[in-house]
């Protein structure tokens, strides 16, 4: 009875070792330019607005604080 045990745990290891991902090249971070903004078209009239909020304008004007930091962990 122990043999048929071990015989399947060495089954399933074989099994979950080759379904596996394959790791090859580490996946590019994305920078700013691969987002696709919408942009204004010229004379537009545009909001101004100051911080973080929700808006019912669609438009994106700038985007700031872009940064890429590594995860430290």
């Amino acid at each position: 009875m122990e043999y048929v045990q071990i015989a399947i745990y060495i089954i399933a290891l074989i099994v979950a070792v080759a379904a596996r991902r394959k790791s090859g090249a580490a996946p590019k971070a994305a920078a700013l330019e691969d987002l696709e903004f919408p942009q204004s078209t010229e004379g537009t009239a545009q909001m101004i607005i100051f911080g973080d909020v929700w808006v019912r304008d669609w438009m994106v004007l700038g985007v700031g604080n872009f940064r890429a930091e590594p995860i430290l962990k």
